[in-house]
């Protein structure tokens, strides 16, 4: 058996990735000033192994898609800062290009929440009798 075999847990891309999105954050609060891009929040940050590639993906606040694929644009135009920015406090040997990806998961989960909605009252609707619903909002 190795001496140095990895934990099955928490490895170290997991560590790098998780500063990546910290620093990502902080910079783009504080250092990035371009209005096209609005309030960003970095939700995940995945790190390719060989730690060549950090795929980054972030949602803007109260925009709509539009805004966000706008913003993944610019975001990508500015991966060169960013990513000189990020060498300056990670410590590897390589600091991973930056791939920037606009996360529409919180767009379609109010679409899906809607849809929910709108089926709930559909079926009230069609058994308007029916109080043995145990259903607690």
């Amino acid at each position: 058996m190795s001496r140095h075999r990895r934990p099955s847990g928490f490895q170290r891309t997991d560590r790098v990735a998780d500063q990546i999105q910290r620093e990502l954050s902080r910079l783009l609060q504080f250092e990035l000033k371009d209005p096209r891009v609005g309030l960003v929040t970095v939700q995940d940050v995945t790190v390719a192994r060989d730690l060549a590639f950090a795929d980054v993906y972030f949602t803007l606040l109260g925009e709509g898609e539009d805004a966000g694929l706008e913003a993944e644009r610019v975001l990508s135009g500015a991966a060169g800062f960013l990513r000189s920015a990020l060498a300056q406090s990670l410590n590897t040997r390589t600091t991973p290009r930056l791939r920037f990806h606009y996360d529409k998961t919180p767009e379609r989960a109010s679409e899906l929440s809607k849809l929910i909605d709108e089926a709930r009252a559909e079926d009230r609707e069609l058994r308007p009798d029916d109080d043995t619903n145990t259903d607690n909002d």
